[in-house]
């Protein structure tokens, strides 16, 4: 069994962040969402993995490199442009050829790995299987009707009256049979082949499609609050470690993990909470469900509920929280007369302050 996975895209709900960045490679606990992945995908015991890249590809090449740091295997397939998760299978043939895979949605965060969906594939002469979830408010997502079985019936792109409860998470197992299926279909109304009609195309020509229910959790990281929310779920688990340097003024209580060459001054952390490699923090107050990326600066600041990218600075800002602030920013209080907001913001952002 080989892998495929989609680290192409725009990443338009993560703007502007995404507009210089991959939105795989937004950090979760200060590693990247792709990783988790990846990682994943090793631990099912898959070792060969192709990797669509699109705009963004010299970035995810730098980051996961040749797959080895992973235990993989990587072959990258260049995508033009985003023409649909079944155009990715299209371009991937020649890498694929005629084993199974799976096909895996790189900004999808997923906790339990997919092991069980791929044992569960091997063995049950199933042509396609879709991992699906209950979601509260299925007619923002892909939707399956299931049969008595588990056998899937019947796909549904957001709809407006759904059939079901049962959401498609972005992880797919599929047999060569699929190869058939994205040649068939022609693009939707928006320009791009979709998979859902591909899935759909097996289904009315006799293929056995079947579901498989995530046992963990699962979520889309395209927006901001479910960037916060997978950090809040990893940091959870972490197991506290202090590698970096903290003075006897500050006080760390709870889950944290300070990394290597990291300094700790006149300081309060309360985790769950990391502080990556080579930052440093003074006179701060560092809340819980908090990542600081390598490198960054924190300085008379309060900082909560949070994801700072690394080579950032957060200065003289009273409270920062519900937060993603990207690479190389600078948040700091504003010095002198007027007393007034001064903000320089790219297309696509949103701010929000207390008057």
């Amino acid at each position: 069994m080989k892998a495929l996975v989609l680290a192409g895209g725009k990443g338009t709900r993560l703007r502007p962040l995404t507009h210089t960045s991959a939105k795989q490679l937004v950090p979760v606990a200060n590693r990247p969402v792709l990783y988790y992945g990846l990682e994943a995908i090793r631990d099912a015991g898959v070792t060969q993995v192709g990797v669509i890249i699109g705009d963004t590809g010299r970035e995810v090449r730098e980051a996961v490199g040749d797959g080895s740091a992973f235990g993989l295997e990587i072959t990258y397939i260049p995508q033009a442009a985003p023409l649909g998760l079944a155009h990715c299978v299209l371009i991937a043939q020649e890498f694929l050829a005629e084993d199974p895979f799976v096909m895996y949605l790189g900004d999808n965060f997923l906790v339990g790995g997919i092991t069980d969906l791929v044992d569960a594939f091997r063995g049950s002469g199933h042509d396609a299987q879709l991992l699906l979830t209950k979601v509260a408010e299925p007619q923002f997502y892909g939707v399956a009707e299931l049969g008595p079985s588990g056998e899937i019936v019947s796909l549904e792109e957001k709809p407006a009256h759904p059939r079901s409860d049962l959401a498609i998470v972005g992880v797919y197992i599929f047999s060569p049979a699929i190869h058939d299926a994205v040649r068939a279909i022609r693009p939707s109304a928006r320009g791009e082949l979709e998979i859902t009609d591909a899935v759909t195309w097996l289904i009315d020509n006799g293929y056995s499609v079947h579901s498989h229910m995530v046992s963990g959790y699962w979520r889309d990281t395209g927006r901001l609050q479910d960037m916060l929310e997978c950090n809040r779920i990893v940091l959870e688990d972490i197991e506290p470690r202090i590698r970096g340097t903290v003075d006897g003024a500050s006080e760390v209580s709870g889950r944290v993990v300070v990394e290597a060459g990291a300094s700790v001054r006149g300081s309060v952390i309360r985790g769950p909470a990391v502080i990556g490699a080579g930052a440093r923090i003074s006179g701060s107050y560092i809340g819980p469900y908090t990542s600081i990326g390598d490198g960054c600066v924190v300085e008379d600041a309060e900082v909560e509920y949070a994801i700072v990218c690394e080579e950032s600075t957060v200065r003289g800002v009273s409270r920062l929280a519900y937060s993603l602030i990207g690479r190389n920013v600078e948040v700091v209080r504003a010095q002198g007369m007027p007393n007034a907001l001064q903000l320089m913001v790219g297309d696509h952002s949103r701010v929000q302050v207390r008057a």
